[in-house]
């Protein structure tokens, strides 16, 4: 039953991807480019996505436990390093260069555009070279 919730989360949350545009580098770059074509509709799935998200995680914290595991494995790091933000630097000029980020990357990916297929083997590739250069 995990499997298929699972599978039924990752299959909505792909549509929903390419319904908003996020899976369109184009899309998605124009968004982030404020100067030239800017494109405002991502802030709208963004906001979306906030308002759904907000009130799902006040109900998952009232809960005791989850409905397909033992318990909830919530994020404790609060610090705020030079990691986290070397990290948050690479995935933002990522995003921008790239148009893409991991989710809809990866949605984009039987598509087998060359730009995708490119950004997709980057960023397996920083993920490795991350995992093992900057294990704790």
């Amino acid at each position: 039953m995990y499997i298929i919730a699972a599978l039924a989360a990752g299959l909505i949350f792909a549509i929903g991807l390419i319904i908003s545009g996020m899976a369109n580098p184009l899309k998605v770059q124009n968004f982030l480019d404020l100067t030239g074509s800017w494109d405002p509709s991502l802030a709208f799935v963004m906001g979306g996505a906030i308002m759904v998200t907000l009130p799902g995680f006040y109900i998952l914290r009232k809960q005791r436990s989850p409905v397909f595991a033992s318990q909830f494995n919530w994020p404790t790091a609060t610090d705020i390093d030079a990691r986290l933000l070397s990290g948050s630097a690479l995935f933002g000029i990522g995003w921008g260069l790239g148009g893409f980020c991991p989710g809809p990357a990866l949605t984009a990916l039987p598509a087998a555009a060359t730009g995708t297929m490119l950004f997709v083997a980057a960023m397996l590739a920083g993920i490795i070279i991350a995992k093992f250069s900057f294990a704790k």
